[in-house]
């Protein structure tokens, strides 16, 4: 059987070819490190985690995320398999041992003996006899791929800016300040309630912190990053502080849920919380901190943070751009590209945000590319469901400018999995007592019933696509 070719080793590349081997088909997975690195990379591994090492909330009965999570380790998704088999305490979310993670990967894919890995670039499009291949390469395509792909299509890419939080060795924080808790001490998979890092700031010290994230020197653009917007879900710091100087007391650094021990008569002004980046917890990352300062004024600005006065840095932050395809009018439902449909794409690079979004995005690919090796027509998950949700959003889900004013620019946008891309749905009304559901109440409702059909749609999409012994008959 001729094999199907998934470009790219990142979060959604190693999930797609996953999908495909484990229902008997050949794969080739291509990853250009390290014969080619990028700016973001720090090793050759698969399914490195550049960013953040959190999957985000757990919770699949009142969490967008937490139901992805669900859903894909429902499809058998190895990305969650070693993201639970690495697990750090991170309160409600689901945070993992990057090194351990991608090396969880890496190992279930090269052992796998239907995988071949091959080390080495892409450049420009593949070649003809490759009759079925996944592009899943991430924020980072290479530009030769990323030019070949464009002129094919016929559209402009639109890209976006993605910034790193720093992050800092744990037994240079001043416990003496920092304290242990989770916001309102709520405990996630593998946690105690006790899963971040606070430090507390006085009004003063918040000030004085704003303004010194205002005047520090930033990366200079290069020409071709110039007129690249930001996604709103992984602003800088910075930028974020120039929007309005409470912008942080209201976003990352706000205080509420949390109590300081060494001082509980007061209130904090705002806080600073760090969360577990390696399963030996000697490394703690700044939630939210994402940044374009440059590294002389990190760490700085940063020690300005009561408990970090001597912090020492493993990682500074840093910035990349992040590409992607105008994917509603150059991808089919089966994310394959209209104009060349022996290559569909995967992860980042169509418009989703987030890793286990891209892991999902990458698990469908996947089992479309493997059901069309078969000659079977698959549908995609209904929309009632987070994988179906996301999908609707990519290849279609969104308002087109053009159908309002030609002129406009296009409104498509990367989009992590929320309730807003999901279909309305009914709601109980009344407790078990019968009285009326109110407030908070009603929201949890609401949510609740739209994973309660999530699940029950997606276990009956699964049924309808048969086990995976079945389709590799």
């Amino acid at each position: 059987m001729k094999p199907i070719h998934v470009i790219g080793g990142g979060l959604a590349g190693s999930e797609a070819a996953w999908q495909i081997a484990r229902r008997g088909i050949p794969v080739v997975l291509h990853e250009m490190r390290p014969v080619r690195r990028t700016d973001a990379h720090q090793t050759d591994g698969l399914a490195e985690l550049v960013c953040s090492n959190s999957f985000r909330s757990d919770d699949s009965e009142q969490n967008a995320v937490g139901l992805l999570h669900h859903e894909l380790r429902q499809a058998g998704s190895l990305i969650m398999a070693c993201g639970d088999a690495n697990q750090v305490p991170a309160g409600s979310a689901l945070a993992v041992d990057r090194d351990g993670f991608s090396d969880a990967v890496t190992k279930a894919l090269t052992d796998h003996p239907l995988i071949t890995v091959e080390r080495g670039e892409i450049a420009g499009l593949p070649p003809e006899e490759w009759d079925s291949v996944i592009v899943a390469t991430g924020p980072l395509t290479s530009p030769a791929l990323s030019q070949a792909v464009l002129a094919k299509s016929g559209e402009d890419a639109l890209a976006f800016f993605d910034a790193i939080a720093p992050i800092v060795h744990f037994d240079s924080i001043d416990l003496g300040k920092a304290w242990f808790q989770s916001r309102y001490d709520k405990a996630g998979p593998g946690g105690t309630g006790k899963d971040y890092l606070n430090c507390p700031m006085d009004k003063a010290q918040y000030e004085a912190f704003i303004d010194a994230l205002l005047a520090g020197d930033t990366t200079d653009f290069k020409e071709w990053e110039a007129n690249t917007p930001y996604f709103d879900g992984c602003l800088p710091i910075e930028v974020m502080a120039a929007r309005g100087r409470e912008t942080l007391r209201h976003g990352p650094m706000k205080p509420m849920g949390l109590t300081n021990p060494h001082n509980p008569e007061v209130k904090a002004y705002a806080v600073v919380q760090l969360r577990q980046d390696n399963a030996l917890g000697t490394l703690y990352n700044m939630v939210g901190f994402q940044t374009k300062l440059k590294y002389g004024a990190q760490a700085g600005i940063f020690r300005m943070i009561p408990g970090l006065e001597d912090a020492q840095f493993a990682r500074l932050g840093g910035l990349h751009r992040n590409t992607f395809l105008n994917s509603p009018k150059v991808l089919d439902a089966s994310l394959r590209l209209k104009a060349e449909p022996r290559l569909r794409f995967a992860g980042q690079i169509t418009g989703c945000e987030g890793y286990v979004e891209s892991a999902s995005v990458g698990c469908m690919a996947g089992i479309f590319a493997a059901h069309e090796r078969f000659g079977r027509a698959v549908s995609a998950p209904p929309a009632t469901t987070a994988m179906g949700a996301l999908l609707a959003h990519i290849t279609g889900g969104h308002i087109s400018r053009d159908e309002e004013a030609p002129s406009a620019p296009r409104s498509f946008q990367p989009m992590n999995v929320n309730f807003g891309l999901f279909p309305p749905v009914e709601a109980p009304t009344k407790d078990a007592d019968g009285k009326r559901i109110k407030g908070k109440d009603k929201t949890r409702a609401k949510k609740l019933a739209m994973t309660q059909r999530a699940k029950t749609d997606f276990a009956a999409w699964q049924a309808q696509i048969g086990p995976v012994q079945a389709a590799a008959e």
